[in-house]
């Protein structure tokens, strides 16, 4: 693995079910080609992100086979494999990617077990830490019953081909459907300073010790809250990514983050930022810009 300066990561650890994940986790979506399709232009600079952030010190790895589809994946076997035994993997089914390179759904029973079956395969593991059903769509739920596709995935969790279950894009609705089910243990929803259509499912989700993780730090921002954004992130002297990526560590104990890049200089960055303290000026000026 290469070699990195040993670092007190951000924010620490949390408990999803027996499993403890730190909290500044990495999204591998970016390691895949342009608009995560096809296999990336430089294989080698992927492998080298994902040695880095495991030597940096991150212990939770966020992914899907879709993206490429099964080329991030595979690097992930190729970079990290055999795993270390506190190195977590979490990834989603629930979708495909089409020859346009569009996201439609696939979650029929069948398609979601040929998913599990494939992300175990391209990932080389006999057993899959946390699976994600994605329900919605990039940006937000979409109401309805999930409970056929969330039994489907607890039927190969008694299997043994899953430890976990945890939703993406999902209501607070489907949450609770989910749960009287199978045990619920992480919630990947998009969130961020601008798009806090979430606040209550996050405090929802804390109270029931449930992870909130957030995707999309810096999506759906107008150039108004950038301007804020940014204005707070100079007089800092930091990153508007750093400032955005503390603000949600700072929002509740239960937030869990995974920033993806496919440079080793931002995934230093990332992690380094993600330790800014906010002052509580800072932190009442980014607070408002949800309502600007």
């Amino acid at each position: 693995m290469a070699s990195a300066e040993s670092v007190a990561l951000p924010g620490g650890a949390y408990r999803v079910g027996d499993l403890e994940l730190t909290r500044m986790g990495y999204g591998a979506m970016q390691l895949a080609g342009p608009g995560v399709f096809g296999p990336p232009k430089d294989r080698d600079a992927a492998v080298a992100v994902l040695r880095e952030a495991v030597a940096m010190g991150v212990r939770h790895i966020d992914t899907a086979d879709f993206y490429g589809p099964h080329f991030t994946n595979e690097i992930i076997r190729e970079a990290l494999a055999p795993y270390p035994d506190e190195l977590h993997i979490v990834t989603k089914v629930g979708a495909r990617r089409d020859e346009q390179g569009g996201w439609p759904h696939a979650r029929t029973p069948a398609e979601l077990r040929t998913q599990v079956h494939e992300n175990l395969d391209h990932l080389g593991l006999d057993v899959l830490d946390v699976v994600n059903l994605r329900v919605g769509g990039l940006e937000a739920a979409e109401p309805g019953s999930i409970a056929e596709q969330f039994e489907a995935l607890a039927e190969l969790q008694q299997q043994g081909l899953i430890r976990h279950l945890g939703l993406s894009t999902v209501d607070a609705e489907q949450l609770a459907e989910a749960q009287s089910i199978a045990p619920v243990v992480c919630v990947q929803n998009f969130y961020n300073i601008a798009r806090r259509d979430d606040d209550a499912l996050v405090d929802l989700t804390a109270r029931q010790g449930i992870a909130f993780v957030p995707y999309f730090p810096l999506g759906g921002f107008s150039p108004l809250q950038s301007d804020t954004l940014q204005a707070v992130a100079e007089r800092l002297g930091a990153s508007a990514m750093a400032v955005a990526l503390a603000w949600l560590l700072q929002r509740s104990p239960n937030v869990l983050l995974i920033p993806g890049t496919s440079s080793v200089a931002h995934l230093r960055e990332n992690i380094a930022g993600a330790a800014l303290e906010l002052p509580p000026q800072a932190t009442a000026e980014l607070d408002a810009i949800a309502t600007s």
